[in-house]
């Protein structure tokens, strides 16, 4: 297997994925897009109150993402949205380091993930155990189910 280096080897195709699109296809985009709205506006609006930030970066945050995925995801098919798991990492900056140094970690983090969409170090992901990713998402559920214990 050869991996490829640097922003000049990375090839972002296209081609193709218009092939086949109609005005039946843009109605159901539409409505698909309605529905993943719906529901990932107000969860993302939960996620940042629970993360400790204002809610209306919840909903930049909804939108800016949808956008990336739409353009750059891999597929036609593809939907994104927001994730639990990351709300007592955000939590733990925001208290720690304060907003600015979360927008730094976001985008740090955001440059990792790309350059390693770039080297293709996503088939690493093969050698993570199931029972690890299993046991690290009921600790995060664990750890916002007590989170919200005292507020109850």
């Amino acid at each position: 297997m050869q991996l490829e280096y640097g922003l000049s080897k990375l090839k972002i195709k296209f081609s193709g994925r218009m092939e086949g699109y109609n005005s039946a296809i843009l109605r159901k985009d539409i409505t698909a897009g309605i529905i993943v709205g719906i529901v990932a506006i107000p969860l993302s609006l939960a996620f940042a109150i629970a993360s400790g930030v204002k809610p209306e970066y919840g909903i930049y945050t909804s939108v800016i993402a949808g956008l990336i995925v739409a353009l750059f995801g891999g597929s036609r098919v593809q939907i994104a949205g927001p994730t639990g798991a990351f709300v007592p990492i955000l939590l733990s900056i925001v208290l720690l380091y304060g907003y600015e140094n979360l927008l730094i970690a976001t985008f740090l983090s955001g440059i990792i993930l790309l350059l390693m969409g770039i080297t293709k170090l996503g088939v690493l992901i093969k050698f993570i155990p199931r029972p690890v990713t299993v046991g690290f998402t009921s600790g995060i559920a664990v750890i916002i189910f007590a989170g919200k214990l005292i507020p109850f």
